[in-house]
């Protein structure tokens, strides 16, 4: 398994569960530019959710959220800004992180408002 098919996988996994968490999922992978796509945007009641999924087969390199660089953060933050200006209806927001790791068990963490 390759690392696109590994955080494909992840976000599925990561969508199913927030769907289990009562979220209705909105859009995945939006691309608001070559250095930003948002990975799940989904609504949790009355607050819009900008999901960012990392997916490790293991936790061997380490934790999924160490890939969660500042730079990394900067992007989303801009591509979140972008979809807010764009549907002006959402007041409420906030950006998550969702780590799992495949193996040697499916392990899902979820960080609400990173």
């Amino acid at each position: 398994m390759n690392n696109i098919t590994t955080g494909k996988r992840g976000e599925l996994i990561a969508a199913e569960y927030l769907k289990k968490q009562g979220y209705k999922i909105i859009e995945t992978n939006k691309h608001f530019s070559k250095f930003c796509e948002i990975d799940i945007i989904a609504l949790d009641k009355n607050t819009l959710v900008f999901a960012e999924v990392k997916t490790r087969k293991n936790n061997q390199f380490g934790i999924p959220f160490e890939a969660i660089t500042k730079t990394k953060y900067n992007h989303i933050k801009t591509g979140v800004f972008t979809y807010l200006s764009e549907n002006k209806k959402y007041k409420n927001y906030r950006i998550d992180a969702i780590g799992i790791i495949l193996e040697p068990e499916l392990k899902i963490e979820h960080l609400k408002n990173i």
